[in-house]
């Protein structure tokens, strides 16, 4: 469905990043290895790296580049929690199961926050998080959930803000109150996912880029893996492709449904002007169905985005496309210029819960909906420790049911696209 490429798309994060976006070699030829992973986004790399430091022979494949899709280019907001909210993991696995899933990602927030001092990468990681209400009746859904976090949860450092306190933290009318999360951050993924890769090299894993995986097969109690110019033989095989997964293993893709996204960074301001903008440097998100999220870079600007296509294209303008957004919620940036549009694919499920699974000694991490900073590293923990002897914490995900989209192929994507309409629609009333 998407093809790969030589080079990363032309984003803030591959501009900042072009001192360390070194090519590394394609399959050529037939290879052994324990683990052959498909995919080097955050799911990949993470299983890589803790498969690796547990001496395993790790193999990692990409059809492109090291998180050249949307561990790349996503907004850098490592926000606790997935995409689907605790209702239905508790609704599936029971309170004290889902509670095991919220821990696992309170360690995933400071793993996070701890792994580029351990191995030696900066990622530009800056804590705080503040989830925002445009809506004066949707208000309750912040206290709420602080109350559920703290009671149920075992999180109790959320901290409510005011509308009359919200100035401290951005200065926009648009909003009614916000929550801040100390345990949120947010970084360059594209710097995060270039040190992941080279702690994996440095533990002693392969990463093979422009090696697009054809098809695979078992063969002797073994995965045979064939890509364009090489195969590779693997006790255990590990999928991890997300959106991109395709013809590789069409029953898992029909499970997920490739979604576009896209968002902006402004060209560099005035210090004063950006630290005025966010005065307390967390990322935003709001809580419309249609959200805006944004946050300030080291080098201050503001990147900006929300907007999605469920029909597979890309605005041709993402620029234009945005600016009415980040116009809405920053009028005092109203002209401002947009030095880099950008966009790339999220792999969505029908229920917005994460698709982390087995099949034998066959693993697969997907469906993350749009929130995947986070929990990706939390189920690559959970398939590593499996592969490692340690099934307990996969067995929780396996626990949720994501079933094919509805309508197959060709009428999956306009189905989703006239609920979204629904929830815009309803958003604006």
């Amino acid at each position: 469905m998407f093809q790969q490429s030589k080079r990363h798309v032309a984003s803030y994060y591959a501009h900042s990043c072009a001192n360390l976006l070194n090519a590394r070699p394609a399959l050529v030829g037939d290879q052994d290895t324990d683990v052959v992973i498909v995919g080097a986004g955050f799911s990949g790399l993470h299983t890589a790296l803790r498969l690796a430091l547990a001496g395993k022979r790790v193999t990692l494949l990409d059809a492109s580049r090291v998180a050249w899709a949307a561990s790349g280019r996503n907004g850098g907001q490592a926000i606790l929690g997935w995409s689907c909210d605790m209702p239905p993991l508790e609704a599936a696995l029971g309170y004290e199961r889902a509670r095991r899933l919220w821990d696992g990602m309170r360690w995933a927030a400071q793993e996070l926050r701890e792994l580029p001092g351990r191995h030696g990468f900066d990622c530009d990681y800056r804590a705080g998080h503040l989830w925002t209400s445009v809506m004066p009746r949707r208000v309750s859904l912040l206290t709420e959930w602080q109350h559920e976090a703290s009671h149920k949860w075992g999180h109790d450092g959320l901290q409510f803000i005011s509308r009359e306190q919200l100035p401290e933290w951005v200065a926009s009318e648009r909003y009614q109150a916000g929550l801040y999360d100390p345990e949120g951050a947010h970084l360059n993924p594209l710097k995060l996912a270039l040190g992941l890769a080279s702690a994996v090299e440095r533990a002693g894993g392969r990463i093979h880029e422009q090696s697009k995986a054809l098809s695979y097969r078992e063969e002797g109690g073994r995965f045979l893996l064939n890509t364009e110019r090489g195969s590779i033989r693997a006790d255990v095989l590990v999928l991890a492709c997300n959106a991109y997964l395709d013809r590789l293993d069409p029953q898992l893709a029909s499970c997920v449904l490739p979604v576009g996204t896209y968002q902006v960074a402004t060209a560099p301001l005035a210090p004063e002007q950006a630290s005025a903008l966010l005065p307390s440097n967390v990322c935003v998100t709001d809580n419309q169905f249609v959200l805006d999220y944004f946050r300030r870079t080291p080098d201050n600007r503001l990147l900006f985005g929300g907007g999605c296509t469920y029909l597979g294209g890309m605005p041709r303008d993402i620029a234009g496309a945005t600016r009415p957004f980040l116009e809405r919620v920053f009028p005092q940036l109203k002209g401002v210029e947009l030095e880099f549009a950008w966009g790339g694919h999220i792999d969505l499920t029908l229920n917005r819960t994460p698709d982390i699974g087995r099949q034998g000694d066959r693993y697969w991490l997907q469906g993350y909906s749009g929130h995947g900073v986070l929990p990706t590293l939390a189920a690559a923990r959970a398939v590593a420790d499996a592969i490692l002897g340690r099934p307990d914490e996969l067995a929780l995900y396996q626990g949720l049911s994501n079933r094919s989209f509805p309508g197959g192929k060709y009428l999956a994507a306009p189905l989703e696209a006239i609920g979204k309409a629904w929830y815009r629609l309803r958003d604006s009333i």
